[in-house]
């Protein structure tokens, strides 16, 4: 099929997650940001940016959106029900309210206009490798329509079930990721408190029962004080914010997500929402009145 994509968002995720399109595909592909350095990366990897997004609504059959707040998805969306034609498909690749998902489907669903939740985890690295993990909610005909070039981007692509099933998972993946961030935050802070060097103490547990990707890749950056964002606690607290919002309507108690919440508010607070997501160590880091930091170099012994 001749299709015409368009790939609205191209920051942190949406702009590696475009270049696997266009790299992967054989798809004329359109992308468009608000900021113009990032069109013109998309335009010098072979994509085309039109001027002004109305352009990627009125044409493009089959539409991507990476956004980082529910406002933008949301009036994003209205503007593609009011401005494109009847048959494109919506993939929404951004963290999503499932709420606001849902009724957004059903409004695009009156006007011939369909969406699929499609929201990913592998952070920033997995953007640029193409191996994000995909979860997705809508109707079964429109995922495998556009699961093969959900495959360009990700290594697992899962149907979830109905409209907003894909962000319902994705709340659940970063509530799992929330918990463990903290609790990394609190051992390493807890540890380092009571004298110990975190790295050697990274090194000494990262292969047991504690492990996980997670702490693989967080706990050096911690350690480094490197909180330069591959996944931003703004992006993190909105998700928990729409978790949050959903156990309140499901009538249930999220008390470990709630407080990681509390840390993330705490740090947009300070003005530090834009910093990575583990960043919010440096509370725990103040609350127990120490700093983590390397303090020796690491000796490891191994059968």
């Amino acid at each position: 099929m001749n299709k015409t994509i368009g790939f609205i968002g191209l920051g942190i995720m949406g702009l590696p997650m475009s270049l696997n399109l266009l790299k992967k595909s054989d798809y004329s592909i359109m992308g468009y940001d608000v900021f113009r350095e990032k069109r013109s990366i998309f335009i010098g990897n072979g994509g085309r940016s039109p001027d002004h997004v109305d352009e990627i609504y009125q044409n493009c059959d089959i539409i991507f959106l990476c956004l980082p707040s529910n406002n933008l998805v949301k009036s994003s969306i209205q503007d593609i029900i009011a401005k494109g034609k009847k048959g494109t498909i919506i993939v929404d690749l951004s963290s999503t309210s499932p709420t606001l998902i849902r009724e957004m489907y059903e409004k695009a669903k009156q006007v011939g206009i369909r969406i699929l939740d499609s929201p990913v985890s592998g952070g920033e690295s997995g953007a640029i490798a193409g191996t994000l993990v995909m979860m997705c909610g809508g109707d079964q005909e429109v995922f495998d329509q556009v699961s093969p070039l959900l495959r360009y981007m990700g290594s697992t692509v899962t149907y979830m079930g109905q409209s907003g099933c894909g962000s319902v998972a994705k709340l659940a993946n970063n509530m799992i990721v929330g918990g463990y961030l903290g609790a990394i935050s609190e051992g390493l802070a807890f540890a380092s408190k009571a004298g110990l060097d975190p790295e050697t103490l990274f090194y000494a547990i990262k292969d047991g029962a504690a492990g996980s990707s997670v702490f693989d890749l967080k706990a050096p950056k911690m350690i480094s004080r490197n909180f330069e964002a591959s996944a931003r606690i703004a992006v993190h607290q909105k998700d928990l914010m729409n978790a949050v919002q959903l156990a309140e309507e499901l009538s249930v108690e999220i008390p470990m997500s709630k407080m990681v919440l509390d840390y993330m508010n705490e740090m947009e607070a300070l003005g530090k929402v834009n910093e990575d997501h583990c960043a919010i160590v440096k509370i725990y880091e103040k609350n127990m009145g120490v700093e983590i930091k390397k303090q020796q170099d690491v000796r490891i012994s191994k059968n």
